[in-house]
């Protein structure tokens, strides 16, 4: 097969796939919608505030992310003909972190698990990523190497997890993410990865409940949702980002240090405000509360959907600047550093700004 033909049939294959995941979402969403009106609406303590809406609604969303998920994986065995990926020591560590991030999710939404159970299970997660070949790179020193991907993985999992606080904002910027890896994975030319079918999966099944977790929502995603993401983008960050760029004799390679923050830099910006100005105010960072990136924005003014499109218009620029680092910028050198940088600082500093404006304006 030429590679003209080969393209042709990758285009055929993954946009089929990509409407399949779609219809399948919704209409997987719909069936929960129908029949589960009460999973994941948890009573418990009422003093504690964790959602912005004040209806309790489904936190159902996530089974179709898990299901569409497997799917996918079905769906490359019978598009590419291969069953070699299941014997990928790699693959299968993925496959069980995923599992056991999604049973985590289950878990919370139905009976609130303990934080410290739940960080456990997180760290369990990124243990399994790790001795099944999933490690970042970024320095010749194993333990920094260990050190940073048992960082990334929990702390990614609790970013989602976190920024699940408003119609549409997670769902979304997961969708941006997605899109970011899928650009590297496509100028790499690394097509027939059974990564990049999930990945096209998972986007279907996020657009899917799109539908009904757009404001004003039907379901949220739920623990089940966020956590089992929280994995998935977790590997998708270290498999397109963080290690793109081969490791170097440096300490740290910072290129590989930049790329990850601008593509993850909702959900990293959201939690650091968040621990930041909670531990200003001697609280725990665990606690939910409507303290937020997106809830200082509708406090001043923003409706819930122009919040949603503040989050994909800042995640967007991320396909813009991995682009520019991975096609464009040929020798990386402390000017582009500084550059991104400082790009992120701006972001994280503006949102720090406007939380401290809703605190003020709130007395």
């Amino acid at each position: 097969m030429s590679m003209a033909e080969s393209n042709q049939y990758y285009f055929i294959v993954y946009s089929s796939y990509f409407v399949i995941a779609i219809i399948f979402s919704f209409l997987i969403n719909s069936l929960f919608l129908r029949f589960a009106k009460t999973l994941g609406i948890r009573g418990g303590n009422e003093g504690t505030v964790i959602r912005w809406a004040s209806q309790s609604k489904p936190a159902v969303g996530g089974f179709s992310f898990y299901i569409i998920f497997l799917l996918s994986i079905t769906a490359y065995s019978v598009f590419f003909n291969s069953h070699q990926v299941f014997l990928n020591k790699q693959f299968i560590g993925f496959l069980l972190a995923t599992m056991l991030g999604f049973l985590l999710g289950l878990a919370d939404d139905a009976h609130d698990t303990r934080p410290f159970l739940k960080v456990t299970t997180q760290l369990t997660c990124a243990v399994l990523l790790m001795v099944t070949g999933t490690v970042i790179n970024i320095s010749p020193y194993l333990y920094v190497n260990y050190a940073f991907t048992l960082i990334w993985v929990v702390g990614i999992m609790n970013s989602l997890n976190m920024l699940d606080n408003m119609d549409a904002i997670a769902a979304s910027v997961s969708i941006i993410i997605i899109l970011a890896g899928a650009s590297v994975m496509i100028l790499k030319g690394d097509l027939t990865n059974i990564s990049f079918i999930i990945m096209v999966g998972i986007a279907g099944a996020l657009i899917g409940f799109l539908y009904f977790n757009w404001h004003p929502s039907k379901m949220f995603m739920g623990d089940t949702g966020s956590q089992f993401l929280g994995v998935f983008l977790a590997f998708i960050g270290i498999h397109c980002f963080w290690n793109s760029t081969p490791p170097s004799n440096e300490i740290i390679n910072i290129k590989s240090l930049i790329l990850p923050l601008l593509v993850f830099i909702m959900p990293i910006v959201d939690t650091t405000v968040v621990v930041i100005n909670r531990l200003s105010k001697k609280q725990s960072p665990f606690i939910g509360g409507k303290d937020h990136t997106t809830h200082a924005l509708a406090f001043l003014g923003m409706s819930d959907s122009q919040v949603a499109f503040l989050f994909i218009a800042i995640s967007s620029l991320s396909i813009f600047f991995v682009v520019i680092a991975e096609k464009v910028i040929v020798n990386w050198n402390n000017a582009y550093t500084a550059l991104f940088a400082a790009y992120f600082l701006v972001i994280l500093i503006i949102f720090l700004h406007i939380s401290r404006l809703k605190r003020t304006k709130n007395g």
